[in-house]
């Protein structure tokens, strides 16, 4: 029986920048693509425990500062928007990009208030998401789109140009609960874990599989990442409580025990084991999340995680 889904045969590796400012975003984006990572990603809220810059204009700033690496959200909350606004803007991204845009989407929720000042209902989020990736992959491929579904209703319109990456840039779901499985296995070109272990992402994955079987797909290019949070340093322990005082801060709420299980600490071999770790569970693509000074997390990664990337399976 044919897999449904292709995994890559290459490993990948990119990071996730967090600079709040022009020049700090300027630098550290070309110093992610000199350091020769692959990909460069952002995360996104629209009001959070902490200050974030709008995803898609941050990614466009980085376009402009950079020339190679693909441009990625991890993961951008696409119920807050209208996804006729959501599919023009990373049009325009995937444009001024010359073709490096993927787009990773998932439903958000930690945060209700900014649902609340967004006028979207917490509990339409999954139905919103679902109906918005249809939105999304139409205007990006056709013209003169009519839509009637639960939540948008809108044309005949055509949104052009139309994306540089034929039929728009790789939609590719996060998310750590059974419905992001499911719309990860029916809709995406990928899936992208959060907060879980190598164990849980090959659970995970086998789930998407069985969603894309029992949607009729066969053989479908499938991008399969591990977003993990990282700290690397000489002492385990060390890391793990700054990892931990870190994110505790981000999402208001203890993660001493989380952190241990879900993020690459400490020494460069523990982390390199954790990630082939990641790899037989069938992850293709790294995204490290520095919990530590940008500099020094991009020296480190350069000098003693890159070069054993392309391996690492």
């Amino acid at each position: 029986m044919t897999d449904p889904l292709r995994l890559e045969e290459k490993y990948e590796c990119g990071t996730l920048i967090t600079a709040q400012d022009r020049t700090g975003v300027i630098a550290l984006a070309r110093r992610v693509e000199s350091a020769g990572f692959d990909s460069l990603w952002v995360g996104d809220h629209v009001s959070f425990y902490v200050p974030m810059l709008e995803s898609l204009t941050l990614l466009s700033f980085a376009a402009a500062a950079t020339e190679r690496v693909k441009l990625g959200t991890a993961v951008y909350l696409v119920p807050l928007r209208h996804p006729t606004t959501t599919a023009k803007v990373v049009a325009t991204v995937d444009v001024l990009s010359g073709g490096r845009v993927v787009l990773g989407v998932g439903v958000g929720g930690e945060f209700p208030p900014e649902f609340e000042a967004c006028g979207v209902p917490v509990e339409e989020r999954g139905t919103r998401a679902n109906e918005a990736i249809e939105v999304l992959r139409r205007l990006w491929s056709e013209s003169n789109v009519t839509h009637a579904g639960r939540h948008f209703r809108f044309g005949p319109v055509s949104l052009d140009p139309k994306p540089l990456q034929r039929g728009g840039p790789p939609i590719l779901v996060g998310g750590r609960k059974a419905p992001a499985f499911r719309r990860a296995g029916r809709l995406a070109d990928g899936y992208i874990s959060h907060m879980c272990s190598p164990e849980m992402y090959r659970e995970n994955l086998e789930a998407i599989r069985r969603h894309a079987e029992r949607a009729g797909r066969r053989d479908v290019p499938f991008q399969t990442i591990a977003f993990l949070f990282t700290r690397l340093g000489d002492d385990y322990e060390e890391c793990l409580k700054s990892a931990a005082g870190t994110l505790q801060r981000v999402y208001n709420r203890p993660f001493e025990e989380a952190a241990r299980k879900y993020c690459l600490l400490g020494r460069t071999d523990d982390c390199l084991e954790q990630m082939r770790a990641f790899a037989r569970a069938g992850c293709r693509q790294f995204v490290l999340s520095p919990l530590m000074d940008g500099t020094e997390f991009l020296e480190r990664a350069e000098r003693d995680v890159l070069p054993f990337v392309r391996s690492i399976g």
